[in-house]
């Protein structure tokens, strides 16, 4: 019997290439944070522009904008704090007959500046970011 021996990779080899790959993203994270806070804030981007919508259809039908969620049938998705996948918080700030305005706030820190996002949507479709993370 004709036993073949394959080259291969040691532990030691392996664990070397882990820890190389650790630095780099190690070294990376940092230039990556703005583009994950970024990323997170379409979430509350794509809920306001929804809330938006709905809060138009109320108009329409009653002449008027409501401040209840359930006036409109908005469901909040429930947050991370919740055991949710949110990351924004919803509220209606501002509403009355020829106005609204609805807040995403968010309930985590994205990138540990102990600064938390907001942005804000009118009954004007202005969609802004009111305070960066």
């Amino acid at each position: 019997m004709y036993s073949k021996k394959l080259s291969a990779f040691n532990l030691q080899e392996l664990l070397v290439v882990l820890v190389i790959i650790g630095i780099l993203l190690l070294l990376a994270l940092p230039n990556l944070m703005p583009l994950i806070s970024k990323t997170k804030s379409l979430e509350a981007q794509t809920q306001l522009k929804h809330i938006y919508n709905l809060e138009r259809q109320q108009f329409f039908m009653i002449s008027k904008y409501s401040s209840d969620f359930n006036a409109i049938d908005f469901e909040a998705p429930q947050t991370v704090l919740e055991n949710g996948n949110a990351n924004y918080a919803y509220d209606i700030i501002e509403a009355s007959n020829n106005s609204f305005k609805a807040r995403a706030t968010a309930v985590t820190d994205f990138d540990g500046d102990g600064v938390f996002n907001v942005w804000e949507v009118d009954h004007n479709n202005i969609l802004k970011e009111i305070i960066k993370d």
